[in-house]
């Protein structure tokens, strides 16, 4: 049986999606072990859920570095030495340096509140209700040096209700995004998501579309 899938987790806030992934493999639904859980913020509140679980923690203060690719590179050296296989952004909420990410291509998950490729970058509960869509959702994607632009391999659809602001319409997508990114990370434990060439590739065939998060895991668009 193989070993369970080695795990850095890079978050900058509260760490609801790192709680979602200790949940998962709680339930015996991701087999996984989480290697390193660092951030770019002293004060984020998923240090200190790593720490209550056990997980090795590093912060690293942007200020301390000449530029931003010094300190990805010194965050990256680091995420490598901790033996990670998988890195997860969970709420990280930097522009990364694409030589510091290179080689992790394939390697490296986001998760982004927003139907990719609409809505890249920030405030985008906001900019859906502003434009009048019919439905909203999060995405999982592979990271590319492209913000917000590599292969996006699942999503969760949400329909915005008549009346909802930006508060609720959060509120009302982060319980999808707790069931999304584990599903996801779950495959690649599995061995069923893969990257090859440049794309995402399940149960040995190039992934077609995006998934759909459905009331029972995952299924075909």
């Amino acid at each position: 049986m193989p070993h369970p899938l080695r795990i850095a987790v890079l978050a900058s806030g509260r760490g609801s999606n790192l709680a979602a992934l200790l949940a998962a493999c709680e339930r015996g639904e991701l087999a996984a072990e989480f290697v390193l859980v660092a951030s770019d913020k002293a004060t984020a509140g998923a240090l200190r859920l790593a720490q209550d679980a056990g997980i090795p923690t590093l912060v690293l203060d942007p200020k301390a570095y000449p530029d931003r690719r010094a300190f990805d590179l010194d965050l990256f050296g680091k995420l490598a030495a901790s033996g990670a296989e998988l890195v997860v952004l969970a709420g990280f909420m930097r522009i990364l340096d694409g030589e510091a990410i290179a080689p992790w291509a394939g390697r490296m998950l986001n998760i982004h509140p927003s139907l990719l490729p609409r809505y890249r970058g920030l405030h985008t509960h906001r900019r859906a209700l502003e434009a009048g869509d019919l439905e909203h959702g999060a995405s999982v994607h592979f990271v590319t040096a492209e913000l917000d632009g590599g292969p996006v391999v699942a999503q969760a659809v949400l329909p915005i209700e008549p009346g909802e602001d930006e508060q609720r319409l959060a509120q009302r997508l982060l319980p999808l995004e707790h069931r999304l990114l584990p599903a996801v990370v779950a495959l690649i434990a599995e061995g069923r998501l893969a990257w090859r060439d440049g794309t995402p590739w399940l149960d040995g065939a190039p992934l077609a579309a995006p998934m759909r998060l459905a009331r029972h895991g995952l299924a075909p668009a």
